[in-house]
């Protein structure tokens, strides 16, 4: 009997034990949630982060990613056919217009001027006799006219002398005209022959070789490009924008754009032109905007990638916020002719629309106001404050800013248990 009732009190005492210890934990958690609101720091301004406001410059841009062209460039071909015997430049060279770069073997072509001239010098010699049997048929003729004025010839003769003449001055032209034909022949194959020397036709870098020495080309189809030659001095920046921004670009206005390795440096231009023919790439519509720019240092190279900002308004020295301190309430709205424009602020076809924000503001007694403010220009990361804040004064910064009762009055240490 006592053997079956021995093990009841380990029992009662480990339920005590788990029941201490279940309370300790309770106390434990209790004291760490309440010790904030019992000892914390009761400054309403603890636990956020602020941002001052501050004069600056704001840009609206249009973002867009390009590739950098050669202005001005002309992609070099064979007129004629015949294999590619020597390239007289490497990629990188420096040409001026008619310098040579590469020759085609030009037996072939050299052939055909010379037997074309040997043609050429036969036709003359035969004009040559030509012209001598037309000299005597005149002579001829003459003589029957004088001796049938005489009564001295007969009239068969004088017909005769006649038609010699006529059918001299018909070969006479005949020959003539193949010696016209003949000529041309001649120029054409001068040409081919001056073909087979490739000259620069204008002064730039080349900028690729697609060709290769010994190899044969063939211009009966397609003219087969050998080289290209372009002036890197200025060079073409060619974006793809969007459908849903393009109706935000103006032919004239301002752009620049940043390279890879750049260092921040900026190009800057104008918007030259919009093809009106977008491209469509996986469904997304794309319009090519198109601008220049001067590459007097040579930094700039063919087909690097850059970073494109159309800007479409720019503000100078204004008060300046992050947006993610703001909590916009309305719509934009267009301010009237008659209200004043902002100091500072670079003049637009069309003012900027303007907009109602609240912020937090901090007070100088260390409490929070929310403040309704007026904001104008904006761009991703900053906003112009067009009024509501002073130079200086400190704001909540954040989208819905503002620490919970408990979190602005928890202090940097937590209790030890």
């Amino acid at each position: 009997m006592s053997a079956s009732t021995a093990p009841r009190p380990r029992t009662a005492r480990g339920r005590r034990t788990l029941l201490v210890a279940l309370i300790g934990v309770l106390v434990a958690a209790a004291i760490w949630l309440l010790w904030p609101r019992l000892f914390g720091n009761s400054d309403p301004a603890a636990g956020y982060q602020f941002t001052t406001v501050q004069r600056g410059d704001i840009e609206d841009v249009v973002t867009a990613t390009g590739t950098l062209q050669p202005r001005e460039y002309v992609d070099v071909g064979a007129q004629v056919s015949g294999q590619l015997k020597k390239i007289h430049v490497e990629v990188g060279s420096e040409v001026k217009a008619g310098d040579l770069l590469a020759e085609i073997d030009p037996t072939v072509y050299l052939s055909r001027v010379d037997a074309a001239r040997a043609q050429l010098r036969n036709l003359r010699a035969q004009l040559k006799d030509r012209e001598a049997q037309l000299t005597l048929a005149q002579i001829q003729f003459r003589r029957q006219t004088a001796l049938m004025a005489e009564d001295a010839t007969t009239t068969e003769a004088l017909q005769i002398a006649e038609a010699s003449l006529k059918s001299s001055n018909a070969q006479l032209e005949a020959l003539r005209a193949q010696i016209e034909q003949n000529e041309s022949t001649l120029r054409g194959d001068e040409a081919n022959l001056q073909y087979a020397r490739i000259l620069s036709p204008m002064a730039g870098t080349v900028v690729s070789i697609t060709a290769r020495q010994g190899q044969t080309l063939n211009t009966n189809q397609s003219a087969p490009v050998i080289l290209r030659v372009a002036d890197l001095s200025t060079m073409t920046v060619q974006t793809q924008v969007s459908e849903a921004d393009i109706g935000r670009l103006k032919i004239g206005m301002d752009a620049y754009f940043t390279t890879l390795g750049s260092q921040g440096k900026r190009w800057e231009g104008t918007l030259a032109s919009i093809e009106p023919t977008p491209t469509v790439t996986n469904n997304v519509v794309l319009y090519n905007a198109l601008f220049d720019v001067p590459n007097t240092d040579g930094r700039l190279m063919t087909q690097m990638t850059a970073q494109v900002f159309f800007v479409v308004s720019r503000a100078s020295d204004v008060l300046q916020l992050p947006m993610g301190a703001l909590t916009l309430d309305t719509p934009p709205r267009r301010p009237s002719r008659k209200e004043a424009r902002p100091a500072g602020e670079t003049p637009e076809p069309e003012a900027q629309p303007r907009r109602r924000a609240t912020v937090q503001v901090l007070k100088a007694d260390n409490s929070l106001e929310a403040r309704s403010i007026e904001i104008g220009l904006s761009s991703r990361v900053q906003a112009q404050v067009v009024s509501g804040l002073n130079e200086g004064d400190k704001v909540v910064s954040g989208a819905g800013a503002g620490a919970g009762a408990g979190e602005s009055r928890r202090p940097s240490r937590t209790p030890r248990l």
